[in-house]
């Protein structure tokens, strides 16, 4: 597992190490037992603090993804496995959005803008979601859904 720290996204080099490493697990590139580089050898990758990369580990911990063995390293924990559905790079799907994301970076964009587009289709997709949800009551949208 390699990290790669965007000091521009504006979310903590911690949480970012934190994201990649459940993704990673989600998509089943990092399976349990997989041992993940020390704190040192991914501060020095990632040119952060290696107490960042500890407190990335230790949230990992707290969630049930890592399993920290003293004196040995830090490794997926089994229990991360039951979090995760079919690796999503063996979907159909995953093959369409690499091959879109290669056009929209050859077009000229950025990983950035390319982050921002899908983050907005996912806003907008909940965004209907929420409006075809039915009737009732919901409190996170003032009493009303």
């Amino acid at each position: 597992m390699r990290y790669y720290i965007e000091r521009r996204r504006g979310v903590a080099a911690y949480q970012q190490i934190v994201e990649q490493t459940k993704r990673a697990v989600r998509a089943g590139a990092l399976k349990p037992g997989d041992r993940l580089p020390t704190a040192r050898e991914a501060a020095e990758t990632c040119a952060v603090n290696p107490n960042t990369t500890l407190k990335a580990y230790r949230e990992l911990e707290r969630d049930g993804v890592v399993e920290l063995r003293q004196g040995v390293g830090t490794f997926i924990a089994a229990t991360a496995a039951d979090r995760s559905h079919a690796p999503a790079v063996e979907s159909p799907l995953y093959v369409e959005l690499a091959e879109w994301t290669g056009r929209a970076l050859a077009a000229g964009l950025v990983e950035e803008d390319v982050r921002d587009l899908v983050e907005l289709a996912l806003q907008e997709r909940r965004r209907t979601t929420e409006g075809t949800a039915g009737s009732g009551t919901d409190e996170r949208h003032g009493g009303r859904k």
